[in-house]
């Protein structure tokens, strides 16, 4: 089977770990030249083939200038987010603002960096990450978090209607529970504040996804493959729920 990507270029932030990761491995096995970025960039290592940079999607200047030295590309993958535990009640300014700035205005920067290119080749896919928390369905302690994530539903839509007849689509994936560093933490974290086994509160998680078990990054991944190729041409402005039937 030809190579989906062949040809294009790719930029993906938060690729150091989890689905940031797995979609910047399925980029480049799918013939894709990947622009692999990551805070921490030591985290990129053994993405084999990957050109790797270190980016602070928090900084306007760093996007920018990063930006202006990759040129026009034809993928951007918008995979960067925090997850905050609480209620209103324990969501403080600073965690909302900061929740705010990684989830969702990390993606209009990148956007706004990386549109004017797309518009100028005539071609572009964006494909941002989402949730099913929030995006779909209310879930406790996920009051900012899930607030954010509706806030990128709406940023994913504005972008596809207003550069749907210019050769940009953008569209968003849901995905539910996913194996990854960041839950692992958030896992151990909980268990800490709750005094209760690492596994117990792991199992939680497990049983509120109703396929019984939780997600893969290289399932999200895939999906993330289908969005920024050719095969969704005729693709835009939509949801994609890879959530093992979390929104049922």
């Amino acid at each position: 089977m030809a190579k989906r990507l062949q040809g294009k270029v790719a930029v993906v932030t938060a690729a150091g770990q989890g689905i940031g990761r797995a979609i910047a491995e399925a980029y480049v096995a799918e013939g894709a030249t990947v622009y692999a970025t990551d805070l921490d960039v030591s985290k990129l290592e053994g993405i084999a083939k990957a050109k790797k940079r270190k980016l602070d999607v928090l900084s306007d200047k760093q996007v920018a200038n990063f930006a202006e030295k990759v040129g026009p590309i034809d993928i951007l993958c918008n995979a960067a987010g925090y997850v905050h535990h609480g209620t209103v009640l324990e969501t403080d300014d600073k965690a909302w603002d900061f929740s705010f700035d990684l989830n969702v205005r990390s993606m209009h920067r990148m956007i706004k960096a990386f549109l004017p290119g797309m518009l100028e080749k005539g071609n572009g896919a964006i494909v941002n990450i989402a949730s099913g928390a929030g995006s779909v369905r209310g879930i406790p302690n996920r009051y900012v978090y899930g607030t954010t994530k509706a806030a990128v539903i709406g940023l994913t839509k504005a972008v596809a209607a207003d550069f749907i007849r210019k050769g940009v689509r953008a569209n968003a994936i849901c995905p539910g529970t996913i194996e990854s560093p960041s839950l692992d933490q958030r896992i151990e974290t909980l268990a800490q504040e709750t005094k209760q086994p690492v596994e117990k509160v792991r199992q939680a998680f497990i049983d509120r996804q109703p396929i019984g078990r939780l997600g893969k990054p290289e399932e999200i991944a895939a999906m993330a493959v289908y969005l920024a190729g050719d095969e969704a041409a005729y693709t835009t402005g939509q949801i994609f729920l890879v959530d093992g039937g979390f929104a049922l």
